[in-house]
């Protein structure tokens, strides 16, 4: 009851992460109808371009193995090299088919998972699968009796369509009596062809009304409650709490930074008592006053005593100081359009020094 009430507080959709963790561990929405519609079209593929030439070879094979098959002799040594003839003839006739329908399962499930992806974690020994009792209620779950339905249902629709198109041809068969074996073969190479076209057309409704159901009940296995989605996002994004401190530590260090830099300053350009910016002008080293310092309220309110504190000038310019305080940050050199009002603040303070401008 526990298990039912905890599957029913997941109520919320899988998150990017944790769906990105499962396919980490292997686990990704399969569908095996999908796999097998794969490896029945490349199937088909192969025996329609190599199906001749695997038929040739069959029947060349045959031959030569009853045309010669008087001179056989039944020692050890000859039956090791007929075996060997034998076994290399069946991999010429079949290796053209076994491999295109190898190439269509490594494509078929390239698909699913979205490329190659490798993961140790289905490696992983997990001993709590040996547990007879979890085994057989594995045995009779409910997506082992979907299997075993789906299973039933491809067995029945294949006996069907290939029952209906045989006896369709039914008519075609007696006369066959009189033909020769590779005319036999062909004609059942047919038969065969015609079958394995309907059933692929069948497979790949049923494999995509097949992943669909997959894919849902694998993004529903996925589902997370309030709780973990919260659990997550701290993991993700970090504590709230611990963030607002780091925020605060680098604020405190930013400041005082800033305020080491103020009695570097030519002049503190003031609101006067709600923003002050401090602004210094190297001419040798740069191209234009840059800001030191700026700040608001009780900021600002450091910066003056500051600037008192080391003989640096305080002017009052409320649009400049407003300007300055929205436009410019730390460390960077006043736009264009402010040159002229501050070099006027700086030539009227330099003149208060005995220096000169440039």
């Amino acid at each position: 009851m526990a298990e039912e009430s905890n599957i029913d507080q997941k109520t919320e959709e899988a998150t990017a992460k944790r769906i990105q963790d499962a396919e980490g561990k292997g686990n990704f929405a399969h569908s095996r109808e999908l796999t097998s519609a794969f490896v029945l079209l490349f199937a088909i593929l192969a025996f329609a371009i190599a199906g001749s030439f695997s038929t040739r070879h069959l029947m060349a094979t045959w031959h030569n193995l009853f045309t010669q098959a008087h001179v056989i002799q039944p020692d050890l040594e000859e039956m090791r090299l007929l075996l060997a003839w034998v076994m290399d003839n069946s991999f010429t006739i079949l290796s053209p088919i076994l491999l295109a329908i190898m190439f269509g399962g490594v494509v078929a499930n390239l698909i699913q998972t979205g490329g190659v992806r490798f993961s140790m974690h289905p490696l992983q020994p997990r001993f709590h699968k040996l547990n007879p009792l979890a085994g057989f209620k594995r045995m009779f779950s409910r997506s082992a009796l979907m299997e075993l339905f789906k299973s039933l249902f491809k067995v029945t629709l294949i006996s069907l369509i290939a029952y209906f198109t045989i006896q369709g041809r039914f008519d075609e068969i007696p006369p066959m009596m009189g033909k020769s074996v590779g005319q036999i073969l062909i004609f059942m190479g047919e038969v065969a062809l015609e079958i394995m076209i309907k059933v692929l057309v069948a497979m790949i409704f049923l494999a995509f009304l097949d992943y669909m159901f997959q894919r849902f009940t694998y993004l529903k296995n996925l589902r997370m409650t309030k709780q973990e989605i919260k659990d997550e996002r701290k993991d993700t994004e970090g504590n709230p709490q611990i963030k607002q401190r780091v925020r605060s530590v680098q604020m405190e260090m930013m400041r005082r930074r800033m305020m080491s830099a103020v009695p570097e300053a030519d002049v503190v350009i003031t609101n006067p008592t709600h923003i002050s910016v401090a602004i210094q002008y190297d001419h040798g080293n740069s191209d234009a006053p840059i800001v030191v310092a700026k700040g608001k309220g009780v900021i600002a309110e450091k910066i003056r005593e500051i600037a008192k504190k080391h003989d640096i000038p305080v002017v009052e310019d409320k649009p400049l100081a407003r300007l300055l305080f929205k436009m410019v940050e730390i460390g960077q050199m006043i736009p264009a359009h402010l040159y002229k009002a501050v070099a006027e603040i700086l030539a009227y303070v330099y003149r208060l020094k005995g220096k000169t401008l440039v």
